[in-house]
């Protein structure tokens, strides 16, 4: 009989955790029956594939906890069980099921454990020499308090081991710290919350496969939004647009360090926040450095989107791994996976090993060409990164029409319910197919309406210089008009709701506006105006975008906005190929 091996899935799909998990729990059933074992899935979600009848060798339709899932074991006795492609959910089972005598396959309870407890991390990355925001776990609002003051505000404040960045809040004074700190301490009781600096920088994160030895990274993601928003609701392009090469270097070597002192076999998410390195004695901020936030040593949502467009079939590559085969006698190496022009690699060949390949079933005629630049490159310095062939943005889609009492502003909590993506061989044109199908276009020709907090006018500038370029109309807010007028742009004064009718509002329930840009401010009678200005937009149907970065981007892609034939129609396979 056929070795038996229990997947656990996900559960029910709610904001944090969603249908990309199932994408590699399926995946990783499939190789697993092509590898000659009997594998059975647990979750509960009617809406997945995972719980089709015929999806694995057998299924059972129970909650993903450990008393249900020791149950299974005692009917099934599989020699191991898989947690880490169903998420925060099923990796949470992983020390249980180990203290009941369970194999868990791939990664284990141990270096997860090291991984998701902060002082052990914290330990491991020092061991290492790789940056991290400075911050510690507290179990007290008195110990949060000193923490927040040896860093210095703004520090951001989190429960640990919990989904979708649930009660997690940048916090500015040790005034909103209290309320802040309860909140987090309540999401998960007993578990420590985590006070950490808060960097602003640009996000990037990379999800990585390791056998414990080598380990392939895939690619890096580079996130369009600042760090603040959760990387759920965070647009990401892959390849990076604006990261430099020595910071893509830092990445992949960090990247790299991480899973062979954990000893990761299979999947890694890690996310970084690029920020300057400490200053020195004269208060010159050092080069930029790619800060480790977190690790979460499982699947992450973004796996889906990075095996679609680089080719990599990461959960087959993953779950090889956890089975004891080595990524080099599959044909891959240690370091960066880039794609380049020029045919398709044969189909026992998908990155020039012929020889090892097709004995593993992972070559395509239809994948791209590709190199994987080897860690060593990295590590010795900056190697040249090849032009990228195409630009594909995961974009993240709300369902504020639906969740009427949810605040659309984007933060360090997840809201968004869905993604999607955008592919093109030009930037511009993947952000355009990227905005477009979630939602961020122009609705008729009534103006864009600008109203951000004052941090954000500068910025705005280049936004409202690029909409009146390409002959849109602006209207704004007093503050922000006078801004805009000073710098020679033309643009509509619409009052406040407080000062009366006629008013933003009116403008906004008229029909007169085509887009929203609001970035939420910190003063709270202001902030609850804006909330009303954008829960208006989302019932009239208005786009409203509430980060300036995402404005930013949209501006960069007007010229696509206005002749969308300027973006290209093609099959993925089609991109990879040359122009």
């Amino acid at each position: 009989m056929k070795p038996t091996v229990l997947v656990l899935g996900s559960g029910p799909i709610r904001i944090g955790q969603g249908i990309e998990f199932d994408y590699s729990c399926v995946h990783c059933v499939w190789s697993l029956r092509e590898m000659g074992y009997r594998a059975i899935i647990v979750n509960n979600n009617p809406e997945t594939v995972s719980t089709d009848f015929d999806t694995g060798d057998g299924l059972y339709f129970e909650p993903v906890t450990l008393e249900d899932v020791l149950d299974i074991v005692a009917h099934e006795d599989p020699m191991g069980v898989v947690c880490q492609f169903g998420g925060q959910t099923a990796i949470n089972l992983a020390e249980g099921l180990d203290e009941a005598g369970l194999q868990v396959l791939g990664t284990s309870p141990k270096a997860i454990a090291q991984a998701e407890d902060r002082e052990q991390f914290d330990a491991l990355l020092e061991k290492l020499g790789i940056p991290r925001p400075k911050g510690k776990a507290v179990r007290s609002f008195e110990e949060a308090k000193r923490v927040a003051q040896e860093v210095g505000y703004p520090v951001l404040v989190r429960p640990s081991f919990v989904l979708g960045g649930r009660a997690m809040e940048i916090v500015f004074s040790e005034n909103q710290l209290e309320g802040f700190y309860r909140e987090a301490e309540d999401a998960n009781p007993g578990q420590p919350v985590l006070v950490d600096k808060y960097l602003l920088g640009k996000e990037a994160e990379v999800d990585v496969i390791s056998d414990g030895e080598d380990t392939l990274v895939p690619g890096i993601m580079e996130h369009i939004e600042r760090a603040g928003v959760h990387s759920g609701d965070s647009m990401a392009v892959y390849p990076p647009v604006s990261l430099s090469s020595d910071v893509q270097a830092q990445m992949v070597t960090s990247a790299c360090k991480i899973a062979r002192a954990l000893g990761v076999k299979g999947l890694m998410n890690i996310q970084f926040v690029i920020a300057p390195g400490p200053s020195d004695a004269e208060g010159v901020p050092g080069p930029l450095s790619a800060y480790v936030l977190e690790v979460n040593p499982r699947a992450s949502r973004t796996v889906p989107y990075l095996s679609k467009v680089t080719g990599v079939p990461m959960v087959d590559l993953a779950t090889r791994c956890m089975m004891g085969k080595m990524l080099k006698d599959m044909g891959y190496t240690s370091g960066l996976w880039t794609l380049k022009y020029g045919p398709a690699k044969s189909a026992s060949s998908p990155c020039g090993l012929d020889e090892v390949a097709g004995e593993f079933g992972l070559g395509d005629p239809s994948r791209p060409n590709a190199t994987i630049i080897p860690e060593q490159e990295f590590l010795s310095g900056s190697p040249t990164l090849p032009e990228p062939i195409l630009y594909a943005i995961k974009a993240p889609v709300f369902s504020f029409q639906k969740l009427g009492r949810v605040e659309p502003s984007l933060g360090p909590e997840m809201k968004s319910t869905g993604e999607i993506l955008g592919i093109d061989r030009s930037f511009e044109g993947a952000l355009y197919k990227a905005m477009v199908a979630s939602g961020i276009n122009f609705k008729g020709t009534g103006s864009v309406l600008l109203t951000v907090r004052d941090e954000d006018k500068e910025e705005a500038l280049g936004i409202a210089r690029g909409l009146h370029e390409s002959g849109r109309s602006i209207a704004a807010t007093p503050g922000t008009a006078r801004v805009l007028e000073e710098a020679g742009i033309p643009c509509e004064t619409v009052a406040k709701i407080q000062s009366g009718s006629p008013n933003i509002l009116d403008l906004i329930m008229d029909g007169r506006v085509s887009l929203m840009i609001n970035t939420p401010g910190l003063n709270e009678t202001s902030e609850s105006e804006a909330a009303r200005i954008r829960r208006a937009c989302i019932e009239t149907g208005v786009p409203c975008v509430t980060s300036i970065d995402t404005a930013a981007a949209l501006i960069r892609a007007l010229d696509v906005f206005a002749d969308p034939e300027a973006a290209l129609c093609l099959r993925l396979e089609e991109y990879f190929a040359p122009a």
